[in-house]
């Protein structure tokens, strides 16, 4: 936080343009109260000032709109007797009033160009030195020359992160002896994120270490609801449902996988996952690492399996994803798979390997795209299985070839690693509805046992 505040700082001080900045990151980040700190460090600096908090909730309300600008002319100017009747109205009073005078502007939270527009239309509107801060989650707001430098809000390091949690479950700087391991994993559940330091420090105040060990247990299958609250605000916020579609399928299934792989089979699926997937990085919702291989922070991760468990917390055949193991062997061991389910992910040790029956997926046909598999053996009629499948990821494939019966008129990636396939079909096989191209991993050979069809 004090290498922003430093840094703005200087800007501030070398320049009189009038500057826009944004401050870009996901939920939770930090980006509110970093604003606050430098708006409380040089707001004496200007003629007038002005921190616009909560844009994004202030704005759905009635007159919200209005509400916002009024606040704005009265933070700077003490205006209380000029009142708005529109938005228009609004702007040309803004740059009437505001034009000559030296000020800092926070918006905080904005979300729509919308708002950007009516709060700050153009640097013209205020005066030379002027400076304009803009905290979003969503980079696409940034963009365009919009502002003149975006600061992507990084998490906090380890001792960062030990020292917030610690003042809130200790009012200390450090933790107690008796809690000292708990804690480090109770901040590495947190991922730096200051929101979940600050909320679940606040929450273990006070409580024993049988308690935490429980929370912590507990957080592992439901998150916070104060944390999951803020967080979902961003998926809220996404316009269409493929969108979303996307963010839960990669929240699922396909975190640390290859964008261009992802955005086949999703593709696929019908998800037009080229746009959706940039749409979900510019609101800090996925990340694309240096090796092209998609990630998201854990919370977000914990955030959008959430809203499916949410979806049926009782029956999970009910919800429209599965993935946590004991969920998966409930369902396929005990048959009850319904239409409702899209994607199913089942890891066990390889000393575990379950043998289960293709019939547990007869219900799951009509809907069933995404199949990942690993430590499992089927036995039956893979027609049943395979009907509409798009992916299949089968670790430790059992056998010598692709079943004879196994549909593949809908699919659109096959990944079968330390396999026992000595060919591909047992037939020669004609597919006319999706193109294939083999890819052989990095050091790997045909022999090897690992590889894709794409």
């Amino acid at each position: 936080m004090l290498d922003m505040i430093q840094l703005l700082d200087k800007d501030i001080e070398q320049s009189n343009d009038v500057i826009l900045l944004g401050m870009w990151g996901m939920g939770g980040v930090g980006k509110t109260t970093i604003a606050k700190a430098i708006y409380n460090k040089i707001g004496r600096d200007f003629e007038g000032r002005s921190f616009l908090a909560n844009i994004r909730e202030v704005w759905e309300r009635n007159f919200g709109q209005v509400e916002l600008q009024e606040q704005l002319l009265f933070d700077i100017n003490k205006e209380m007797t000029t009142k708005i009747q529109n938005i228009e109205s609004g702007k040309n009073i803004l740059k009437d009033r505001l034009w000559h005078k030296r000020v800092l502007i926070v918006l905080d939270d904005v979300n729509t160009l919308e708002q950007m527009n009516a709060l700050c239309g153009s640097s013209k509107w205020f005066g030379s030195g002027s400076r304009i801060i803009i905290t979003t989650r969503d980079k696409h707001i940034l963009s365009r020359n919009r502002v003149s430098q975006v600061f992507k809000m990084k998490h906090l390091d380890e001792n960062e992160s030990i020292e917030l949690f610690s003042w809130h479950a200790f009012k200390n700087a450090t933790p107690t002896k008796d809690f000292a391991e708990i804690s480090r994993d109770v901040v590495e559940y947190s991922g730096g994120l200051p929101l979940a330091l600050e909320v679940l420090g606040s929450y273990l105040l006070d409580r024993s270490v049988i308690e935490w060990q429980c929370v912590l247990e507990k957080l592992r299958r439901i998150p916070n609801n104060q944390v999951q609250k803020k967080l979902k605000i961003s998926y809220d916020a996404l316009n269409e449902d493929i969108e979303k579609e996307i963010f839960l399928n990669i929240a699922c299934f396909f975190i640390d996988m290859d964008t261009n792989d992802v955005t086949h089979i999703l593709n696929g699926c019908g998800l037009f996952a080229e746009i959706g997937i940039s749409i979900l990085i510019e609101r800090s919702l996925v990340t694309v690492d240096a090796k092209d291989r998609l990630g998201m922070h854990d919370l977000l991760r914990d955030m959008g399996r959430e809203i499916i468990r949410e979806e049926s917390p009782e029956v999970f055949e009910e919800r429209c994803r599965l993935w946590f193991h004991e969920d998966v062997l409930d369902v396929l061991s005990k048959q009850t798979g319904t239409k409702s389910i899209k994607g199913l992910a089942l890891k066990l040790p390889r000393a575990n390997a379950k043998c289960l029956s293709t019939k547990a997926f007869k219900e799951m046909t009509t809907r069933l795209r995404l199949l990942q598999l690993d430590g499992v053996k089927l036995d039956g009629d893979f027609e049943i299985l395979s009907r509409n499948l798009r992916w299949l990821c089968w670790n430790g494939f059992p056998l010598t070839h692709i079943p004879t019966d196994f549909y593949r008129e809908s699919l659109v990636s096959i990944e079968l690693e330390n396999s026992n396939v000595k060919r591909v079909w047992k037939e020669a096989q004609v597919l006319l509805s999706i193109s294939f191209y083999l890819n052989f991993r990095p050091g790997c050979t045909f022999e090897s046992n690992s590889w894709r069809l794409l």
